[in-house]
């Protein structure tokens, strides 16, 4: 091919550029602006770091741009970075990019540490140009013994340098002892083990290889503070536990330090273990076992997986783990759900009841547009084929039907009932009802979705965001029960609209209106059956969100590594939670339903909810109480399912909420993103610094 010099028609877009292109004022424009996209090209290597260096290089000495520490630290430092590390710390890393120590880093010293980031070394390489103060290219004894003591205090532990480890590895240069570059690296690997025996040894008075659990936890704070989280820095003394006495030995402080040092291996058992897992839940036996079939050499003693499930199971090292529990572990930044709820911004009690209330009433208003949705979806959806908005009919005449009374069996089953009802009544027979259901279905699903999802809130563990099943289990039926406020009058003037269409073709009656039928009944007519609606909505409740919350976590996977479900996996886990539910409670429904139909000349009147059930049984047999429960699953499945989706959607909507929302959801390593490789290596580098002291580069300035 030969190069064509074409005019310009649209200017230059990098790949990784930071800028948002102008929203499309029409469809061509978002149609040219899909096209740039496609077509841009990524920027060279030296043009993104003059970018990045013009855009933060603010600082004028006579024509030329320089960087002073502030501004570096804006240059290099990760953005959303999810270690422990401040932004203010990278600044120790000015120190090594200001080659001509003048307090500012120019274009041609930007582009030196930008090229040094490039090394595979280049942790260690600029963690040695930090310790090499006179740049002879080795590192003497005085060299190393003073930057260390500069950026660890006088608080700190003391370190003996003239012990025989240090003396190990430094050799000599003319009389001196120094240190080459690969003699630094293997020091820097090894500074922390040392330190961690130097310090033990320093706190153990007496000599008798035990020290008390917050000296452990000062220990732990100097040399590798900055690996872990609060929670488990917060629970460092409780390590006590493992063994009777009170204290802590020194074999566990060992074992303590090397989970610490091998934390990406035992990241990635964990998440190998867990995967393989039928249950997505590991215990040590688990752990061990992976990691012997996984690697050549058995990496981790029974200890250091004691200690790694006591801090990932917060006291509890013998429980099945999955693997959200071990982020506060592995991730050094992790926060409890709740704290993260109360760093967005503390408010008064009354600004928080406010907010309390406005997310209720929030949920409630998705929960009504959630049942409208589905309610709406499961009528008449496809009529060739009879489904579910037929059925949902069918239901309550083969609930109501009394095989007792001669020539009153109508109906053999489902699609029986189905082709008779539209003989008889005609296509709008089917729609009987629905428009007091509409009416009812938004506050009846609003309802029980909102007291759902408050009571989960509130269970939760404030930790993990988990709940326990026993809760699970309450919530569900508390918003089952909750629903009944609404469900009952729905379902009793629906049920004899339903039904009164029958009974005008065999007794000439004429249909009556839900006015008609309200007025009759009354106020509390309207809440004729209530107990067998309660004793059909609460267990329904209580059996469908639980199922639908493992369904979505235990069997789709959700938060595995990030995973959201896509609209089929949502809708799937709705729809099969809601089969158990429904088929298991249509004993209720039936009951319910005899209730609170008018019994016709010749039909069993029922009393209660004991006699009805008594008399059912006698009269019809134990097949009597599942009569429709097959149409039951064909309705409530799918309209449970799409009320969900509907309801999960809605929620992911954040712009037509106007508090501020906050999520549950833990956010770790285990879910982050890749980063640019320079800023890796600029954090790894500022990490192997801070292995001499969590507050390096503070104390300097």
């Amino acid at each position: 091919m030969f190069p064509l010099n074409l005019p310009r028609i649209f200017p230059t877009v990098f790949c990784d550029s930071d800028q948002s292109p102008p929203a499309p004022a029409s469809r061509a424009a978002a149609a040219i602006n899909t096209v740039k996209s496609a077509m841009a090209v990524p920027e060279s290597e030296l043009k993104r770091w003059r970018r990045t260096f013009d855009a933060n290089a603010q600082t004028v000495v006579g024509d030329q741009k320089y960087l002073n520490s502030e501004q570096f630290v804006n240059a290099i430092a990760p953005k959303g970075d999810l270690s422990k590390i401040g932004r203010a710390q990278f600044g120790t890393l000015f120190r090594v990019a200001d080659t001509n120590k003048r307090g500012l880093v120019s274009w041609e010293d930007f582009v030196v540490f930008e090229t040094i980031l490039k090394r595979p070394d280049a942790d260690y390489w600029i963690a040695f140009q930090y310790f090499d103060v006179d740049e002879s290219g080795t590192i003497s004894y005085d060299e190393f013994k003073n930057v260390f003591n500069a950026n660890v205090g006088p608080d700190a532990i003391p370190f003996d340098f003239d012990c025989d480890w240090v003396k190990l590895y430094l050799g000599k240069k003319n009389g001196a002892h120094v240190l080459g570059y690969n003699e630094f690296t293997q020091l820097m690997k090894g500074l922390q083990g040392e330190r961690l025996r130097q310090a033990f040894k320093y706190l153990d008075k007496d000599q008798d290889g035990y020290i008390r659990p917050e000296q452990f936890k000062k220990i732990i704070l100097d040399i590798a503070g900055h690996k872990l989280s609060d929670a488990v820095i917060e629970r460092l003394p409780t390590l006590t536990t493992l063994s009777p006495g009170g204290r802590i030995s020194y074999s566990e402080v060992v074992a303590f330090y090397n989970v610490i040092r091998e934390m990406d291996m035992v990241e990635r058992i964990i998440k190998e273990a867990t995967a393989k897992s039928k249950d997505g839940r590991i215990d040590q036996s688990d752990f061990l076992n992976h990691c012997v079939s996984s690697t050549r050499y058995s990496l981790f003693t029974p200890m250091e997986a004691s200690i790694i499930f006591h801090f990932a199971g917060r006291g509890n090292p013998t429980q099945r783990l999955a693997l959200p529990d071990f982020a506060q572990l592995l991730d050094p930044r992790w926060k409890a759900p709740s704290e993260q709820v109360e760093t967005a911004a503390p408010a008064p009690s009354v600004k928080s009841f406010f907010h309390e209330f406005a997310h209720s009433a929030y949920n409630f208003g998705l929960g009504g547009i959630a049942g409208g949705f589905g309610a709406t979806i499961v009528y008449p959806i496809d009529l060739g084929e009879y489904r579910t908005n037929y059925v949902k009919q069918s239901l309550c005449r083969m609930q109501n039907q009394r095989s007792t009374v001669v020539g009153q069996l109508l109906y053999k089953n489902s699609m029986d009932c189905v082709r008779k009802v539209f003989r008889n009544e005609g296509f709008l027979g089917f729609y009987r009802g629905l428009g007091p259901q509409l009416i009812g279905v938004a506050p009846e699903k609003a309802i029980k979705l909102t007291v759902n999802d408050f009571i989960r809130k509130r269970a939760m563990d404030p930790e993990t965001g988990r709940i326990t099943l026993g809760w699970e289990l309450i919530a569900g039926g508390s918003a089952g029960g909750c629903q009944v406020i609404f469900t009952n009058p729905l379902e009793i003037v629906k049920i004899r609209l339903q039904v009164q269409g029958e009974a005008a073709k065999l007794e000439g009656a004429v249909p009556k209106g839900a006015v008609h039928i309200i007025r009759q009944l009354g106020l509390l007519g309207l809440y004729k059956g209530a107990t067998a609606c309660l004793l059909r909505d609460i267990p329904f409740s209580a059996i469908y969100f639980p199922a639908y919350s493992h369904l979505k976590k235990d069997i789709f996977n959700e938060g595995y590594n990030g995973k959201q479900l896509s609209f089929l996996e949502t809708l799937a886990s709705a729809a099969i939670a809601g089969m158990p539910a429904a088929y298991l409670t249509t004993p209720a429904d039936v009951v319910k339903t005899r209730l609170q139909v008018e019994a016709r000349t010749g039909q069993t009147n029922y009393k209660g909810l004991t006699d009805a059930f008594v008399k059912i049984y006698r009269e019809e047999g134990f097949k009597a109480f599942f009569k429709g429960g097959p149409a039951r699953i064909i309705r409530s499945s799918p309209q449970f399912g799409f009320t969900l989706v509907a309801y999960e959607y809605l929620h992911k909507v954040r712009a037509i909420y106007p508090f501020n929302g906050t999520s549950r959801e833990v956010e770790t390593r285990l879910t982050s993103q890749p980063e640019d490789m320079a800023q890796v290596r600029a954090r790894n580098a500022l990490r192997i610094l801070l292995d001499v002291h969590g507050d390096f580069g503070r104390r300097s300035g």
